[in-house]
């Protein structure tokens, strides 16, 4: 969330995690299949039990337009790519009538394919959420198809969302893009072009001073990711605890506190709890759509989502989709590339 202000297509997180997939719509058929240039993948195909929106599910993993990891087809389909306790894998999520097609390639294939009910959010309990404001309920209403996303994967979401840190979106998701394709591998199968698996822990443990700078990722960042991918394997285990615990965790690593930590549950767990506090602009919309105090802080925002406990982070995402965020009164945060000092 830091950097981001009024809603803009290409800010996921900003537009409640939302990503425009090209020629689809929740529960349709996609136009058309692209040409695949590799051979065929494992496949399986699920049946939600209810209306799926695959770019509002699926959007919150996406950082930025470019992602390296994170692309939407003219067909309809999503394919993003991981690095799972198996290795490299790519997967294309693609929707069929009532049905979702997964088609995974790579090591981590049949780890990704396992876990597919899981990603489109066949472990969440939409029905177990409330509407307490007309606006939120509205929200609802006319986004049927959200379900909270849940990887199953820590470090994939820890490290943009420490690059995310203090400084505007369109910083962090270059630095992410620039990072990703330089020290990552090629994406596994017949992925679209220039897509990459992020880089193992010790390859991020790798990476010289002078490129970090290059990314424009300062010398506390650099180091918070440092730390935590030296610990990779502890904090992946995290993923087998509540999200309390696992925030907990998280939070052991200097330089990752309860704003990186509930960005990464949110993704990894599906967490419909964790609302993200320490945000710049985040209280200041919760607070101009339920209350109309675009000036309110994180004590005030817990207060006004009070009545959503143990579904506050559903709550925000329904409240960012509502698209009613208060007026700019300020100029946009300036971008500062220490790449170019």
């Amino acid at each position: 969330m830091s950097g981001r202000f009024a809603p803009r297509p290409t800010r996921t997180t900003v537009r409640g995690g939302h990503v425009v997939v090209p020629g689809g719509t929740p529960g349709g058929a996609p136009g058309g299949v692209p040409r695949q240039a590799a051979g065929p993948g494992r496949v399986r195909t699920w049946t939600p039990a209810g209306p799926l929106d695959l770019g509002l599910v699926l959007g919150p993993l996406r950082r930025g337009p470019a992602d390296p990891t994170f692309r939407t087809t003219p067909d309809g389909s999503v394919w993003r790519t991981s690095r799972t306790p198996a290795g490299p894998g790519t997967l294309r999520v693609a929707p069929r009538g009532g049905v979702v097609r997964g088609e995974a390639w790579g090591p981590g294939a049949e780890w990704l394919l396992d876990r597919l009910p899981d990603l489109l959010g066949a472990a969440d309990d939409p029905e177990a959420f409330e509407p307490r404001h007309r606006l939120v309920a509205l929200a609802r209403h006319r986004r049927p198809g959200l379900r909270l996303v849940r990887t199953g994967l820590v470090m994939e979401s820890l490290i943009p969302s420490v690059l995310e840190q203090k400084v505007t979106t369109d910083e962090a998701y270059r630095a992410w893009r620039l990072l990703v394709r330089k020290f990552g591998e090629p994406a596994p199968g017949p992925a679209p072009e220039r897509m990459y698996v992020i880089p193992a822990p010790r390859t991020w443990a790798l990476i010289p001073s002078w490129e970090w700078h290059r990314a424009g990722v300062d010398d506390k960042r650099a180091a918070t990711i440092l730390r935590a991918v030296r610990v990779a394997a502890r904090l992946e285990e995290a993923v087998g605890f509540d999200p309390v615990q696992a925030r907990r965790r998280l939070e052991l690593v200097p330089g990752v506190g309860p704003w990186t930590s509930a960005e990464v549950v949110q993704r990894s767990h599906g967490s419909a709890d964790s609302v993200t506090v320490g945000d710049l602009h985040l209280p200041g919309i919760v607070g101009y759509a339920l209350a109309g105090n675009r000036d309110a802080d994180d004590s005030v925002m817990l207060e006004l989502l009070e009545p959503y406990a143990g579904q506050r982070h559903r709550a925000a995402r329904l409240i960012l989709l509502a698209g009613r965020t208060p007026p700019r009164r300020t100029p946009k945060m300036p971008r500062a590339d220490i790449g170019l000092l």
